[in-house]
Formats: C-alpha cells, sequence, structure tokens
C-alpha cells in the first residue's frame, strides 16, 4: 500500500530564499607542485594560446585545450551585458556558440607584487596548487581586469578558474585623474555663476535638463551608484525620506558599530582616513555618508518621497511625481522624467514583522520591529524577549542586559556563530588589513572566485573558525543554544547569499549568553502575546516588559510592489544573480535593484554605472544580456 509523503521543512541552515537557490560546491583539481615552474612564463604561454583561439572568437572547441573539464568562466560584461559563470569547456562552448560574443583579449598585468603572477594554492590548507595570474583585457567596447588559476594537466597548463570584468567603456572613461574636472572657465563672461550658484541649481534640478536617472535611497547603494554614474557624465537625483543624509544609519540602534572592518568599508573615489577605527560606529558612518555626498556633489532630495510612477514603453522613460520639504521648510511637487531608477533602499527589503495573536494587548512599555528599535533606557526588575537570534538580534539583547533588563533570546531554529576576531584572522587575511593590497586589488581577488569555488573554500575556513572559536560555541551549546555551519557547512558568507541572514558575528553576546547573563529559549514558536507576556507553544510562558523582533526582512520585490505598485513588481524577476544577487536588469526596463553590505556596493556600482551608461550611449539595447 502506498504511503503519504510527509514533507519534512528544510533546516534554518539550508532554508533557500526567493531568488536564491542552493549551489553545488565545487571539486578541486588533482595539481602538482609548482615551486620550481617559470611561473611567468607559464601565465605568458596560456594567455598566448587564449589569444589565439577564444579572445577573438574561433572555434569554441579549443576550449578543452584551455581549460580543465572541471572549470569555471566568471564573467561580468566583458562578452555580454550581463554576468555569467560557466562551468566547464562544454557549458563556455555553448555560451560561445550560441551569442554573438564580443572579441577579447587578454595581457599579463604584473604592474605590482600583488598582481605579478606567481604560484599560489587555491584550497586554505595549502594542498592544492596553482599559477596565479592577474590579467588585463580589452574587448572592442571597453577595458577590464582579470584573474586566472592555472593548474598542471597531463603535461598542459589549463585554467581551473578565469575571471573576467569590464572596468570601463572605450571613449566614455571616468572623468578622474587626467580627465578630472577644470573647476573653472577662464575668460570674461558677464553672466558667470560661480561654483555654489552652479550645484544649488543642479541639486534643485532648475531648467530644461533632468536626470537621467532617479535613485531611491541614501544609503550606502544610493551614494556608490549615483558617484559612479556621476564620474560618467551621467546626471542622477537621489531621494530619501530620511532628513538627512545618514538618518538610515543614525536612526538605529544606539549601539550599533559596523561589525566589517574599515578595510573592507571602503566607499569609492574616497577611502576612510588613516586615523579611522577598525568598525565604524553607526553615527560615525552616518556622518561619513553626510561628507561623502557632499564631497562627491550628489544630487540628494531628503525629506522627499515618490507618490507616484508610470513607465512609458513607447517613449522609454518614466513619469514620476515627487513630494519634497525643501532645506528652508517649504514643500513642492515635482514632475520629472527620468529613464531610468534605481530602487537602493536596502537589499532586504521590508522589515518582516509577524502578526501574532494578541500583540495589539500587549501593555508593556514597548513592542516593536528591530529596525525601530532606539535603544534600551535604564531597566533594572524589568524583563525584554527578543525574537530572532542573528547579528540585531544578539546587538539588541546586549544592550538591554548593559541596561540591567533580564534578557531572553527568542532562537526558533539555529545560528550560526563566529567571532569577530575569526573573521578578521581567517577569513579576511591577506585581502583586507591594515598591511593588505589595495582595495581594489583586494576585490578582484575576492570576485575572482567563482561562487562554487567560493563555496569549497569556505567549507574549509569553517572548520577553521568552528576550532578557533570552540570554547564560546561549546559554552553555548551547553546554554541550549543551536549553533550550525551555514549550507552544506559552508560558513556565514555563503548563508547571507542563500538565506539572506542566520548568522551573528560575535563581539560579545555570546559570552553573555554562555555565562548564563542572557538567556535562551530555543526551538519554539510564539503562540500569544498577552498584556504583559509571551506564550509559547510548549506553553512556557515568559514576562515582558519591552518585546523586540528582529526578524529580517522582506525581499526587494516586496518593496519594489509598495513603491511602485503591482504592474512593476509583477514585471521584475526574481531579485537574483549568479546567487542572490541584482547589480544588473531586473526583467524590467529602466528598473534596476542595487543593495548590499559597503564592499559589496563598492564593488558592483560601477558594474551597474557602466550597464546603464551603454545603455545612455546606445552600446546596449535595453533588455540585452
Amino acid at each position: 500500500m502506498a504511503t503519504a509523503a510527509v514533507h519534512v521543512p528544510a533546516q534554518s541552515h539550508d532554508r533557500v530564499e526567493t531568488g536564491s537557490y542552493t549551489l553545488a560546491a565545487a571539486k578541486y583539481p588533482n595539481t602538482s607542485d609548482t615551486s620550481k615552474v617559470d611561473v611567468e612564463k607559464v601565465v605568458l604561454q596560456w594567455v598566448s594560446d587564449f589569444n589565439l583561439s577564444v579572445g577573438h572568437g574561433d572555434d569554441p572547441a579549443v576550449l578543452k585545450e584551455l581549460f580543465l573539464t572541471e572549470s569555471y568562466w566568471r564573467d561580468q560584461l566583458c562578452l555580454s551585458w550581463t554576468f555569467h559563470t560557466w562551468h566547464g569547456p562544454k557549458d563556455m562552448a555553448s555560451f560561445l556558440q550560441k551569442n554573438r560574443h564580443r572579441d577579447l583579449s587578454i595581457s599579463i598585468d604584473k604592474s605590482n607584487e600583488f598582481r605579478a603572477p606567481k604560484a599560489s594554492t587555491i584550497d586554505c590548507y595549502g594542498n592544492v596548487n596553482a599559477i596565479q595570474g592577474f590579467l588585463e583585457l580589452e574587448t572592442d567596447v571597453g577595458r577590464g581586469r582579470g584573474l586566472v588559476r592555472l593548474v598542471q594537466d597531463g603535461g598542459k597548463w589549463k585554467a581551473f578558474t578565469l575571471f573576467t570584468a569590464l572596468q570601463e567603456l572605450k571613449g566614455y572613461e571616468e572623468h578622474i585623474r587626467e580627465r578630472r574636472p577644470l573647476g573653472v572657465i577662464h575668460g570674461s563672461d558677464p553672466n558667470r555663476k560661480n561654483w555654489k550658484e552652479l550645484r544649488v541649481a543642479e541639486e534643485n534640478v532648475e531648467g530644461s535638463e533632468e536626470p537621467t536617472v532617479l535613485i531611491i535611497g541614501a544609503g550606502q547603494g544610493g551614494l556608490t551608484s549615483a558617484a559612479r554614474l556621476g564620474r560618467l557624465g551621467i546626471k542622477a537625483l537621489i531621494i530619501d525620506k530620511e532628513d538627512r543624509v545618514g538618518d538610515n544609519w543614525r536612526n538605529r540602534y544606539h549601539h550599533l558599530v559596523l561589525h566589517d572592518p574599515v578595510w573592507y568599508d571602503h566607499l569609492p573615489y574616497i577611502k576612510f582616513p588613516e586615523t579611522w577605527p577598525i568598525f565604524t560606529p553607526k553615527d560615525k558612518l552616518g556622518d561619513w555618508f553626510e561628507s561623502y555626498a557632499s564631497s562627491m556633489e550628489l544630487n540628494v532630495w531628503t525629506k522627499s518621497t515618490l507618490t507616484s510612477s508610470k513607465w512609458d514603453d513607447s517613449k522609454r522613460q518614466w513619469t514620476v511625481e515627487l513630494n519634497r520639504t525643501r532645506p528652508d521648510g517649504s514643500k513642492e511637487s515635482r514632475v520629472l522624467h527620468p529613464r531610468h531608477i534605481i530602487q537602493a533602499t536596502g537589499h532586504s527589503g521590508e522589515m518582516n514583522f509577524p502578526v501574532i495573536k494578541g500583540m495589539e494587548n500587549f501593555k508593556g512599555d514597548s513592542l516593536c520591529h528591530s529596525s525601530q528599535f532606539q535603544g534600551a533606557r535604564k531597566g533594572e526588575e524589568k524583563r525584554a524577549i527578543v525574537v530572532g537570534c542573528c547579528n540585531s538580534g544578539h546587538d539588541i539583547a546586549q544592550d538591554f542586559y548593559e541596561h540591567g533588563y533580564d534578557v531572553t533570546v527568542v532562537q526558533r531554529s539555529s545560528t550560526y556563530i563566529i567571532s569577530s576576531d575569526a573573521v578578521l584572522e581567517v577569513f579576511l587575511a591577506g585581502l583586507y588589513e591594515e598591511n593588505g593590497p589595495p582595495v581594489e586589488d583586494a576585490d578582484l581577488f575576492f570576485m575572482s572566485m567563482p561562487n562554487a569555488v567560493m563555496k569549497r573554500l569556505h567549507q574549509e575556513l569553517t572548520i577553521q573558525t568552528k576550532k578557533k572559536d570552540h570554547e564560546i560555541l561549546t559554552g553555548l551549546k551547553n546554554r541550549g543554544f543551536k549553533d550550525d555551519s551555514g549550507p552544506d557547512n559552508a560558513g556565514f558568507f555563503m548563508k547571507y547569499f542563500q538565506c539572506g541572514g542566520g548568522y551573528y558575528i560575535d563581539v560579545g553576546a555570546s559570552k553573555l549568553i554562555a555565562d548564563g547573563k542572557i538567556h535562551i529559549k530555543q526551538g519554539q514558536e510564539i503562540s500569544s502575546i498577552n498584556e504583559h507576556s509571551i506564550t509559547f507553544a510548549d506553553g512556557v510562558e515568559l514576562p515582558a516588559d519591552a518585546i523586540v523582533f528582529a526578524t529580517g526582512y522582506q525581499n526587494m520585490r516586496g518593496t519594489a510592489r509598495k513603491i511602485f505598485g503591482d504592474e512593476l513588481a509583477d514585471r521584475v524577476s526574481d531579485v537574483e544573480g549568479e546567487l542572490r544577487a541584482m547589480w544588473r536588469g531586473s526583467g524590467h526596463p529602466g528598473f534596476w535593484f542595487f543593495g548590499g553590505n559597503l564592499a559589496l556596493c563598492r564593488y558592483y556600482s560601477r558594474l551597474l554605472a557602466l550597464q546603464i551608461k551603454a545603455v545612455e550611449e546606445g552600446l546596449m539595447k535595453p533588455g540585452e544580456a
């Protein structure tokens, strides 16, 4: 007799968010000793072979002579106007045969010590040997950079990974360095306006020239994309509902400090000064954003909202109505016609605030989402419950504890825990550190690792960090806390991409939990919220004066639906890229999703700006990939 199937939900660490997918980890190749190899000669020969075949569109069958059977080519805008990762020569050949690709030539980049060809290892144990070479690239539309990792296969050096990324468009290079603006027009002009007058006119969109791009959100995504577009000569206007640039950080919980270090967080064109602290406090970051917007001459309307929008397919432009409160307090309504809109409202979208029976009856001091939490006040003999157990949940619980509350964290599933020291010493060491390479080189090296290879590498790194954090993880386990190792044991970075969160970079709260100073309620859903307590599915009732839901955020598509309506939201694709990314065509013409942490925004803002510039100059057809 047939048995009914029983659905077993995925564990938290294996959950796949909308727009993402489960990624198989790469298999490492068998390799040989590289200590006595003339590494530059090897790279030069491979580059020459590449240019004689694939680089100029010859028979793609030659790929099998250049790439291992188990190999990866990751391309960002060099061969098409989108992002690809091809797995193996057959996959690569299929693309080249079916798509009209650009001519591509490559050469060795040995302009500094970090870029010069060298023997290296791919794994973290030093067992998978390779020869690594940074590359300079040129196509018929632009120039770029890349990186190849070569291993020996049957006496012939072949690529295990190749990375190619467009950096600039020919004839439309960034207005920086030798192309920087003059700043003045010499000569006599009785109607001359000074810099300040010109800036005010541009910022207020005076005259007939409207912005080509409207950007929703003045966080790191909005600021970096506007900065990149400006260097390409494309006028952009940022609008934000907050009172000041940077308030999206200033208004978060009182003790928030970035968990990523300063070397990882630089913005394009203006790096943090050498005096900057390793970990940036939220208010300091907000002030830096405000200064950055001014220094980069970005056009920002604060206290402004989009009230209506309509896309015209025939004119290929938007009609948008904006409500703005000007700096002098006066209000205005403006209608503009941008050709592009970038939604830069944060990579996570609208807050995920569950509706639970009895919430409306709660009579304690506060009940809110973590994004609304302003910080704990002195609370001796008061009790706080934090629902959610990732970065925000831990930080908020620690804040409550330090203000005298009796705190319980509700952990419904499991959480990946890694110490801040382990992040610095294991994951970022050698790239993003005090004496590391230039951030542009570090970014290229980091991005050059295809996601499948990165997942395999992070499986090894996770083993190392678990050993390093063994003491605190044991303490957490003894308190009933449930730790995990991420999807397929690949750690927090892959959990970020696949699950959208689910981890905590420990800066102190883990020890408070391990020491019993912060309590854990594990594995139980909430049945109801009462006037002064929470009741769980197992019947346990916990008293509460304050309740904070650190339950994360929804997909960006939900924010798009709220701002732009069903017509756009139903037309765009799920927010996805090679993993759970965005930064490219959304499926709706003239509409782009943009988000991520400071490092991702720094890197992908260039690629987004290049795509928009290519559309504007007729190099890229709208919707082309």
